[in-house]
């Protein structure tokens, strides 16, 4: 089992938008997608999820309605738009931009 980390600033929007990547998904859904693909390296609360998710329905990255879940209780189902889907993109050349910079600071300390 990974340790738990706590997120860096900036990651919880691209892990989100990653997650909605394929499938819409409601916000339970979408912590544990968050969980599964960080295999249990991050593990989103409430508390920092719900106002992730309204402020990048905001942006205009997520849209919402409301369904029922697997469980049959009134869920609100989010999903990538257009502009969510070219976020991600960008969100994702510049975490790896950060990435394969801080991996080539490390190795040089080798």
């Amino acid at each position: 089992m990974a340790a738990k980390t706590d997120l860096l600033q900036g990651t919880l929007d691209l892990l989100i938008l990653s997650a909605l990547a394929t499938d819409e998904r409601h916000g339970l859904g979408i912590a544990r997608r968050i969980e599964q693909t960080t295999q249990g390296a991050f593990a989103v609360r409430p508390g920092s999820l719900f106002p992730a998710l309204h402020r990048l329905e905001e942006q205009g990255w997520l849209e919402a309605e409301w369904g029922e879940s697997e469980n049959r209780r009134r869920a609100k189902f989010y999903r990538l738009t257009r502009a969510g889907r070219r976020q991600l993109e960008r969100e994702t050349e510049s975490w790896e931009r950060v990435a394969g910079a801080i991996s080539l600071a490390m190795g040089a300390t080798s």
